[in-house]
């Protein structure tokens, strides 16, 4: 699926989740964010940055310098208290909505078999 065209507005609307949701599982650097979700969703790196200083910004999120082994030291970003209950609430309310949008789109196919 990572090389097919998703709709922008899409990836807009759930990238904050994906970030927050690979945060609660570790804290990770920048760039390891971006290559596991492209490995789902094709973003750039562009798209990333701004969204963790805003979650940073927010309070969702903080940051630690780590040296590397493979370079300069990396900033990693943990997820905090606020965070992981924004993403709680948000993870539900993703949930209400694409069990809505299932549902509509459901009564749609059965509008087209009657």
């Amino acid at each position: 699926m990572a090389g097919e065209k998703m709709n922008t507005q899409f990836k807009k609307g759930v990238l904050g989740l994906c970030v927050l949701v690979l945060l609660k599982k570790k804290d990770c650097y920048g760039y390891e964010l971006v290559e596991t979700i492209s490995q789902h969703i094709e973003i750039s790196e562009g798209t990333i940055y701004p969204l963790l200083r805003k979650l940073t910004t927010d309070g969702m999120c903080t940051t630690y310098l780590q040296e590397s082994n493979e370079g300069p030291s990396r900033k990693y970003y943990h997820l905090t208290d606020l965070g992981i209950t924004y993403l709680e609430k948000q993870l539900i309310d993703w949930q209400h909505f694409a069990d809505s949008v299932e549902t509509i789109i459901e009564l749609g196919d059965d509008l087209n078999h009657e």
